[in-house]
């Protein structure tokens, strides 16, 4: 797959990424509907990926952080903390890079924490709090990711 450039809003970020699939992904949960005001659509980053300027990371969960821009708050990339098979797993945010991603909605988790007004076109797999919490091997209590 070819390396994307993006920025964040203001353009004080620069980012260099490649996708690792041909990929998007939708997460309605409860931590990115307040972080995005909506969804977080992302797709899966090859190792290597670049971020120049004002990077700002916050510890959202006991397995992950958000990476943001300083300056604007543009939503950057979700990466997985957690020890294990998937750590430093990035999902990048699909809106730094506008429409050069190209690639289909494959994947919607928390599906079951989705606003009534969304709607997708096409066929994807949706995966339930409970079922990506389990990938996780934590406890369903509440929405914590």
């Amino acid at each position: 797959m070819p390396e994307l450039q993006g920025q964040c809003m203001c353009g004080a970020v620069t980012v260099t990424a490649t996708p690792a699939k041909e990929a998007l992904g939708a997460c309605h949960c409860d931590m990115c509907r307040r972080w995005t005001s909506s969804m977080l659509v992302t797709f899966p980053a090859e190792p290597g990926y670049a971020a120049l300027g004002p990077v700002k990371t916050f510890t959202s969960s006991d397995w992950a952080e958000r990476a943001f821009c300083s300056d604007c708050g543009s939503a950057l990339w979700y990466r997985i903390t957690l020890p294990g098979e998937m750590h430093g797993q990035t999902q990048m945010a699909a809106g730094l890079f506008g429409n050069g991603t190209g690639s289909a909605l494959k994947l919607e988790l928390y599906i079951d924490k989705k606003p009534e007004g969304y709607a997708f076109a096409g066929e994807r797999r949706q995966m339930t709090q409970t079922e990506v919490e389990a990938m996780y091997a934590l406890p369903a209590e509440g929405d914590s990711q």
